[in-house]
Parts: C-alpha cells; sequence; structure tokens
C-alpha cells in the first residue's frame, strides 16, 4: 500500500511543482505590470503598448514552444483561444487579461 502511495507521490510531485512554478511566473508577469504602472504614472501608455504587441498579425518563424517565454506576446499568432487547463503550463498570462488588469487599476 505504501509503496503503491510513494509512486502516486511521486508522479504528482513534479506535476504539481511546475503548475505552481508557472503560477507565481504569471504572477510575477501582472505584478510587474503594476509595478510599470504605478513607476511610470501613466498606465494608459503600458495599455497602448500591449494593444500594438497584441496587434501585431505576424506569427514568428524563429519560435518554438522552448523559446516562447521569452517573447512579450504569444509567438503563435494562428493559435485559437487556449482552454482553461492549457492556461496552467503558460509562463505568461494572456495579453488580453494583463491589459484587463491594468484597465482595473486605472
Amino acid at each position: 500500500m505504501f509503496l503503491l502511495i510513494g509512486i502516486a507521490l511521486s508522479v504528482i510531485a513534479p506535476i504539481s511543482a511546475t503548475l505552481i512554478q508557472l503560477a507565481i511566473s504569471r504572477k510575477r508577469e501582472m505584478l510587474a505590470d503594476a509595478s510599470g504602472a504605478l513607476l511610470t504614472r501613466y498606465p494608459e501608455g503600458l495599455i497602448s503598448a500591449l494593444e500594438k504587441i497584441s496587434a501585431d498579425p505576424t506569427p514568428l518563424k524563429g519560435a518554438t514552444e522552448a523559446t516562447a517565454h521569452l517573447w512579450l506576446a504569444d509567438p503563435f499568432k494562428n493559435r485559437k483561444r487556449a482552454p482553461w487547463y492549457q492556461k496552467l503550463f503558460m509562463t505568461h498570462p494572456p495579453i488580453e487579461e494583463r491589459i484587463a488588469a491594468l484597465r482595473r487599476t486605472v
């Protein structure tokens, strides 16, 4: 019995650790946006910049799943909207959520 519990925990532990790490990364991204808005005292400028970044229709040819976390916006423009469970594995929150959070602070 203890062996089965140990095996189950050894499978679940790395997955949950990764989910926690990614959630912290998304939260820090939102906090960075809020800090930038407070520092510049011009959240409309940050909102405008994020809207311009997200409006660019050009997909990036050099982007891969391994380097997607390095981009400010989603480098895969042709993807459909992500379901809720896929958002758990994102390193950055979607730009629409970042813009909405900044608008709530204005």
